[in-house]
């Protein structure tokens, strides 16, 4: 419906990724750092991710090297829906 005016859509769906409001869920920094270290040891890379690795990804996809990708389900979980 979009190709005529030139619009691809494409989606980023992101993992655990350490934002403020996700450090405010926890009542005190010790709780959020074991959580977070409960939530890394779930993903494959060992890791949850950071707001920087989703706004590379849009980035690229808003880049010239993107534009032969249209309808991707981008996954930037660490290998979460892998499992």
């Amino acid at each position: 419906d979009l190709k005529g005016r030139g619009i691809r859509v494409n989606v980023i769906n992101p993992g655990t990724i350490v934002t403020e409001g996700l450090q405010r869920l926890f009542p005190d920094e010790a709780a959020a750092r074991q959580a977070l270290d409960y939530m890394a040891a779930q993903i494959p890379l060992g890791r949850v991710g950071a707001p920087s690795e989703i706004a590379s990804v849009a980035l690229f996809l808003l880049s010239d090297a993107a534009s032969f990708i249209n309808g991707a389900d981008i996954q930037v979980d660490g290998g979460a829906a892998q499992i």
